[in-house]
């Protein structure tokens, strides 16, 4: 019995030895493992809450972005809010760590800086839903994919390709980003393509049409919105038209394979009525070389005049 209290004894005395000071309050090993059980708690909590939240939410509107963008505030709130508990019930003095904060504010800030924008900028990103869970957005880098997890540092977007990249969070709130299902999930794609000069401009138009009913029914245009064939410029080589379909949101997610499929067709349509697909060219018109005539230049060359 004196064996076992003494051990207790030892095992007292090293929990409530000091092992370092912050401000004027000594942290022991007693104090770290109090600290760590209030922030399993708070992890427990978390967890708990966000199951309840998604069961409610789920029942009453389904909205994934709207489930996905609460469930991370709340979980940073309880998260937080558990360290702040376990802080102050280790013992700790707001006050000296406030101040010790400030101290190494200006150090560590530097070091820190792009991590920490980061993570406001998710924040940022969570709170103002401009860009949201499943949303396809282009970068100004020219990155386009769909949003498939908002963390406290970095975006994940999935190209087409099935690549995953993570995007640091400043980018979204720095940079130019085209978020192209946002508001509404339709959206306009312009094909352009060019004829040879002299074409028919109804029969392009025709072909043009009969070629957006052609392409494949997963890649259709909106059956409300009807496509249309504009007449855009007068190119070096070739009549430039637009082909314009309205997509609906499966496919605004997959624009180059759409533009692929609608090509495919405008070029079998151009075909089908014998219009001609330019390829650039120039004409050299030859006047004079060495002092020589054209037609002297032709026959020294061993062609005929006018050949």
């Amino acid at each position: 019995m004196e064996d076992l209290r003494e051990i207790l004894g030892r095992v007292s005395e090293f929990l409530a030895a000091p092992l370092f000071q912050l401000g004027a309050t000594p942290i022991t090993t007693y104090a770290l493992i109090k600290l760590a059980a209030f922030l399993l708690v708070a992890f427990w909590v978390s967890k708990v809450a966000r199951l309840a939240l998604g069961r409610v939410l789920r029942r009453r509107s389904g909205d994934s972005a709207t489930l996905y963008t609460l469930d991370r505030l709340l979980n940073y709130s309880i998260l937080t809010l558990g360290l702040f508990v376990g802080l102050s019930a280790v013992g700790i003095d707001f006050t000296t760590f406030a101040v010790l904060a400030g101290a190494l504010g200006v150090g560590i800030g530097f070091g820190l800086q792009p991590l920490i924008a980061n993570f406001v900028s998710g924040i940022v990103l969570l709170l103002d839903r401009s860009i949201k869970i499943s949303d396809y957005i282009e970068l100004e880098s020219g990155v386009m994919g769909q949003v498939k997890t908002i963390n406290m540092r970095s975006t994940m977007i999935t190209t087409n390709d099935n690549v995953d990249i993570l995007i640091p969070n400043s980018e979204f709130t720095t940079g130019r980003v085209v978020n192209w299902t946002h508001g509404e999930e339709a959206m306009r794609l312009h094909i352009p393509f060019g004829v040879a000069y002299g074409s028919d401009k109804e029969a392009v138009r025709e072909a043009a049409l009969e070629a957006a009913e052609r392409v494949p029914p997963e890649m259709a245009y909106l059956p409300v919105r009807k496509p249309q064939v504009w007449f855009v410029e007068f190119g070096d080589s070739s009549l430039n038209f637009e082909l314009l379909v309205w997509l609906g949101p499966h496919n605004v997610r997959r624009p180059s394979a759409v533009r692929a499929a609608y090509l495919w067709e405008i070029h079998s349509a151009l075909e089908r009525h014998a219009i001609e697909v330019p390829f650039p060219q120039r004409d050299l018109h030859l006047r004079t070389l060495l002092g020589l005539s054209a037609d002297e230049v032709r026959e020294l060359l061993g062609r005929r005049p006018g050949s």
